[in-house]
């Protein structure tokens, strides 16, 4: 079996538009979440990432599985692959970039190339379901 990052991502749209995070030192930017810890469930990784990169505290009893993607890793990767399980789930607080976090963007499908190719085919799935615009 191949080596996979395993991390645990948050869609949150608004006005069509995915929010994506650039972390300090990083040029792609990222669907929110991170890396598992050993032992931690997806909703676990999910809301204890999100309250760490974003402020926001994420209701998982709302927490709805949108889809799990496996693609390569970025080219600067030690780690050939990455498995993203994504959700949504709504919250409280206003998203505001913390820790490791360098900036907030909304992205919109014409700008996935900003991201890893994991993320781009969420990117793909949001289009295809009619949550963002081509």
């Amino acid at each position: 079996m191949h080596e996979l990052i395993d991390t645990v991502a948050w869609i949150h749209l608004r006005g069509r538009l995915v929010l994506g995070t650039r972390s300090r030192g990083k040029d792609l930017f990222f669907i929110p979440g991170g890396k598992r810890h050993p032992g931690e469930s997806d909703l676990d990784t999910l809301v204890r990432e999100t309250h760490e990169e974003l402020t926001v505290r994420l209701d998982p009893d709302t927490a709805r599985h949108f889809g799990t993607y496996e693609a390569p890793a970025s080219p600067h990767s030690p780690v050939p692959r990455v498995r993203m399980a994504c959700y949504t789930a709504a919250f409280s607080g206003e998203p505001e970039p913390s820790a490791e976090i360098e900036e907030m963007a909304w992205l919109g499908y014409a700008e996935r190339f900003r991201t890893p190719p994991v993320d781009r085919l969420v990117f793909d799935e949001l289009l295809a379901r009619g949550w963002i615009e081509g």
